[in-house]
């Protein structure tokens, strides 16, 4: 049977994510220690002691997701996991490439620490926003954020999720503009997420740009299995193009719904998540039914493993 390893984006997030799994694997813990080290202060603390706030800030969110998943994947890794691909959702990519090891986890927390921050800083708080909307296909969605778009407010699909599910993403008055039109086109569902910056879209250039410096030196290897990018839904085991695809994919909308159905072309029938939350697995479920996903992240289900 072939298997994904699937790990999720930002909004997984919980206080006390990882915290048992620490106490109980030392390989887990370790996993903290190494990521407390490369940042130069306690990520383990704002996962398992928050407080929200703290943890929420996107800068702290992205390695703190990070480490977690990775910690989850080095304890079953331990345990006889075997797999054949893997993907991300947006920040879940980075996981996905340190499970492949093209990437060193060292490296990971301190970049996504680093993109989270750029990310935040990109546009002022309030100016960008974010929707979630249900039951538009992205052809005539597209048109709805063409109409909503003005010269200096861009709104475009960001996360293209898959079953019905589009979020949208771009200034705050072109996001406005569009919730009331995609209703018009027949959303059953269009509603502005709680989110702190317009991730996916145009808006997000200043923190590409910036991005692609701090990654300049940043060595990446070639994965042991095939990676699916958010930004082309297709695999790869191409260092450079692996490199180049993180860039992208600030501004570039994340093809989940697409990579899933890659995954399942390639005869894939089982699949893990593996960090905090289960958004994955409901995702999966709606696009690709030949696939089972069970989702890890707790000690007692990495105990149920086999």
């Amino acid at each position: 049977m072939k298997t994904a390893l699937l790990f999720p984006g930002q909004g997984s997030q919980r206080v006390g994510m990882g915290r048992d799994l620490a106490l109980k694997f030392p390989t887990a813990k370790r996993t903290y220690e190494e990521a407390d080290d490369a940042l130069g202060f306690a990520i383990s603390a704002i996962c398992w002691d928050g407080p929200e706030d703290t943890l929420t800030l996107t800068q702290n969110t992205q390695p703190a997701i990070l480490t977690t998943s990775i910690a989850v994947f080095r304890v079953l890794k331990e345990r006889g996991l075997a797999f054949d691909v893997v993907a991300g959702h947006s920040l879940g990519e980075w996981s996905a490439l340190v499970a492949a090891g093209a990437l060193s986890l060292r490296d990971a927390v301190k970049l996504t620490h680093l993109r989270g921050q750029f990310m935040q800083e990109a546009v002022p708080v309030g100016i960008g926003a974010m929707a979630a909307i249900m039951g538009v296909p992205l052809d005539k969605l597209r048109e709805v954020c063409a109409k909503a778009s003005g010269e200096s407010e861009p709104v475009e699909p960001a996360n293209l999720n898959g079953g019905g599910q589009i979020v949208i993403s771009g200034h705050t008055s072109a996001v406005d503009r569009a919730i009331p039109l995609a209703k018009e086109a027949g959303a059953k569902i269009a509603k502005k997420l709680a989110v702190s910056a317009p991730f996916h879209c145009v808006l997000m250039q200043p923190a590409k740009q910036r991005l692609e410096v701090a990654m300049a030196d940043t060595v990446v290897q070639t994965p042991s299995v095939p990676v699916v990018a958010n930004v082309t839904a297709a695999p790869t085991t191409d260092a450079a193009e692996i490199k180049d695809l993180l860039v992208k994919q600030v501004t570039a909308p994340v093809r989940w719904e697409e990579s899933i159905q890659a995954i399942a072309k390639s005869g894939i029938t089982r699949a893990y998540e593996l960090g905090s939350g289960a958004v994955l697995k409901g995702l999966v479920k709606r696009i690709a039914e030949t696939i089972d996903v069970t989702t890890i992240g707790e000690p007692h289900e990495v105990e149920a493993f086999k």
